[in-house]
């Protein structure tokens, strides 16, 4: 009895430090939840263990899950081996790192494709220790293509009785697949029966990635041709989510016409008498409805939206009205405006055209015109402002008083309103001649001259020529005025001569003249009196000699000149009238008249 109880004892001991050896000794293993990657990236999904004993005798099992949820081994090993399963999808894509007491083990997946994308368990073993496991579901990522939006190209009308379709968005080649929402300007549409409506298509790809459309139905309303609609795309990437929006459409709403804008495009501002003016009108509604015009109730022809009236009046004056006639739903709007012209009549001078006045008389003139607007005038001669108002004033009348006076009446808040009219003035007196720049010329002799002569007056002064010697004068032209004239000879030059104008008319006669020398006749008379002049100081010149004794004469009354003269001249001095010639002797005497019937005047040299 005794022996049985200490066996019963050693057998309970021994059960009792096994329990306690494996309570104490056992394996935990930790692992994450999810492992997330791109495709195409490579995972690295880590077992971390701790073992208490024997960490040397640790074995390491890595296993998927299938679609199907089969479990399938893919790798074990330990501390001296290393064994990927061979056949199937993983043989030649994971490695495994990492081996140790308390320590961890990496498994490797390159390459990640979207069927990897499993649950992935890593069992490790102790003998004496035990086993656990942990459990990681890899997740696999692809962003999609930028998103791309189409609108509807024709119009939506707001009387359409269900919602239209607005447009299409899509989404390509996501992982997971991408959501879709629609936007109108900065609010999100839901689906709403009756009014909003959105269909999503999600389509598979042979790839395994996902292509999403979503179509946007809409009931439209007017402002809508004002809002922009575009999509928000959602999609899932590793640690959070993604959003892309599109590009921003619009679409063209049709609505139904309740007003009309009526006015005068051109021209801008006021319209004057002769202007081409274009009347534009344009509906609220869209599309434009046709258009009908009238004018004073008289219906126009007119291009579209625009009528124009070409050259207007002032009788063009009144109501513009322009109609509109709904094709949906044949209601018809009206809209108008007014038309005015303004205008400015021709200038009305009195006294009108011409008017004669004698010299020294006053003249008073007045230039009006009937106008819309207020009116500016002004007169003109030749160009050069001479007065300003409605009334022109000529005192003391004189010949330079004569000429056309313009007179020009302006709107001056209105360019192109504008008129004038003339009044020719005439100033009746005796002729005047305008003076000649040079009433005294040289011309060579057998030379024709040209000359002119301008006079005015009124009556318009007649021009008749005449020479001091009769010579031929060849009249070239004439140009006559009312009351000037312009008259041009030719005069040819044989000696001096002087030509005459003169003018005459009812009033009386005026006469100018021309003096014209001849070039020759000049030049010889001063050489008479250059020769004179020289005669005279040589004769000066001997008396003075002779009285000083310095020119010896002979006395025998006459040299004989046939004979030699030793060094000397004989000078000989004879005069044809009555008075006492004189002989200059070397001694200075004097001889008698009788001694001097030939006379002659020896220089000793």
């Amino acid at each position: 009895m005794a022996l049985r109880m200490k066996a019963c004892m050693f057998v309970g001991l021994f059960l009792l430090s096994l329990a306690w050896k494996a309570a104490w000794a056992k394996v935990q293993v930790n692992m994450e939840d999810r492992v997330e990657v791109f495709l195409g990236d490579t995972a690295q999904i880590t077992c971390m263990f701790t073992v208490s004993d024997s960490p040397d005798n640790v074995i390491i099992q890595w296993y998927m899950i299938t679609k199907t949820n089969v479990r399938l081994r893919i790798y074990y090993g330990n501390g001296t081996m290393q064994v990927v399963d061979r056949g199937g999808q993983f043989t030649d894509k994971i490695s495994v790192k990492g081996m140790g007491n308390s320590s961890e083990v990496v498994l490797t997946i390159r390459d990640v494709k979207l069927e990897d994308e499993l649950e992935f368990i890593c069992h490790v073993n102790e003998m004496s220790a035990g086993s656990d496991e942990g459990r990681t579901v890899l997740k696999v990522f692809a962003s999609p293509d930028r998103p791309i939006i189409t609108g509807e190209e024709s119009g939506i009308s707001v009387s359409n009785e269900n919602p239209s379709k607005i447009g299409s968005c899509e989404a390509k080649n996501g992982y997971p697949r991408p959501n879709i929402t629609w936007y109108r300007d900065q609010s999100s549409l839901q689906n709403t029966p009756g009014e909003v409506s959105v269909v999503t298509l999600v389509t598979k790809e042979s790839s395994g990635l996902y292509t999403v459309q979503s179509d946007l139905h809409l009931n439209v309303v007017k402002k809508d041709k004002d809002s922009f609609f575009y999509c928000e795309v959602s999609y899932l990437v590793p640690g959070g989510t993604k959003m892309t929006e599109t590009n921003k459409i619009n679409i063209t709403v049709y609505y139904p016409t309740t007003s009309l804008d009526v006015w005068v495009e051109s021209p801008k501002g006021s319209v004057k008498e002769g202007d081409t003016v274009e009347v534009h009108c344009r509906a609220d509604g869209n599309p434009q409805p046709p258009f009908t015009f009238m004018h004073n109730m008289e219906e126009l022809e007119s291009d579209l939206n625009v009528l124009v009236l070409k050259n207007v009046t002032r009788q063009s004056n009144g109501n513009i009205m322009c109609t509109a006639l709904d094709l949906d739903t044949y209601e018809e709007t009206l809209g108008q405006t007014e038309l005015f012209v303004d205008y400015l009549d021709p200038a009305v001078l009195i006294p009108k055209d011409t008017h004669v006045m004698a010299q020294g008389e006053e003249l008073m003139a007045t230039c009006n015109a009937l106008s819309s607007l207020p009116t500016h005038t002004v007169w003109f001669k030749k160009g050069k402002k001479v007065a300003e108002g409605h009334t022109l004033t000529l005192k003391d009348a004189v010949f330079d008083m004569a000429g056309t006076y313009v007179c020009v009446v302006k709107v001056s808040s209105l360019e192109g309103l504008e008129t004038s009219g003339s009044l020719r003035v005439f100033v009746e007196g005796h002729p005047e001649i305008k003076k000649s720049a040079d009433p005294v010329q040289e011309v060579s002799p057998g030379k024709s001259q040209k000359l002119s002569c301008h006079a005015r007056g009124y009556p318009t002064p007649v021009i008749t020529w005449s020479s001091s010697d009769k010579s031929q004068i060849l009249k070239l032209s004439q140009r006559e005025t009312e009351d000037e004239v312009l008259s041009v000879v030719s005069i040819k030059v044989t000696s001096d001569v002087t030509a005459y104008c003169n003018a005459s008319n009812d009033h009386g006669t005026v006469s100018t003249s021309f003096s014209l020398k001849a070039k020759g006749s000049g030049v010889i008379i001063a050489v008479i009196i250059i020769c004179i002049l020289l005669l005279a100081i040589l004769g000066s010149v001997l008396y003075f000699l002779y009285k000083k004794g310095k020119l010896p004469c002979g006395r025998s009354g006459k040299q004989d000149l046939t004979k030699p003269n030793k060094g000397g001249i004989v000078v000989e001095m004879k005069s044809d009238n009555t008075e006492e010639a004189v002989l200059l002797s070397v001694n200075g005497d004097k001889k008698p008249p009788s001694d001097q019937s030939d006379k002659y005047m020896y220089v000793q040299k």
